[in-house]
């Protein structure tokens, strides 16, 4: 019964809605951050790489052997290089993406929290958390003039 008590704290609260939106709009980040990848960044690469596409790049350790009919006696060996090559690739895209946006996002809190710039609202309790600073502030210099006469 705790556990069934728990788990509608945890859903009332909500954590759980505020973790299913982080899952849903990463999923979809994610999607957005692959065509930009794949689609935008790397054709232009492959393009100044006189077309050459980094999956199909390999260092072949022992060729395919096939006999007259066609069949496959033994299996070609191979590292494939080109796909890590890619998927650093795509790694750096998507990681100087999340950079950018992440910047742009503190950027906007920054700006956010900022008690004296009057064109971005400030949220209720950074602007509580300012009042009392500057009413505490005022306090102790009272109490320090107070103190000294």
């Amino acid at each position: 019964m705790k556990i069934i008590q728990e788990f509608k704290e945890f859903a009332v609260k909500g954590n759980m809605m505020d973790m299913a939106v982080g899952i849903i709009i990463g999923a979809s980040f994610n999607k957005v951050v692959d065509v930009l990848a794949k689609q935008v960044i790397l054709p232009p690469i492959s393009l100044l790489t006189d077309g050459v596409h980094f999956a199909d790049k390999k260092l072949v350790l022992r060729d395919e052997i096939s006999n007259a009919s066609g069949d496959i006696i033994t299996s070609e060996v191979a590292v494939a290089y080109g796909k890590l090559a890619e998927v650093f690739l795509d790694f750096l895209i998507i990681g100087f993406t999340v950079f950018i946006i992440v910047k742009f996002m503190n950027r906007l809190r920054t700006r956010a929290q900022d008690t004296k710039d009057k064109t971005v609202v400030t949220p209720k309790d950074i602007q509580l958390l300012s009042d009392l600073k500057e009413l505490i502030q005022e306090q102790n210099s009272l109490l320090k003039g107070g103190g000294k006469s």
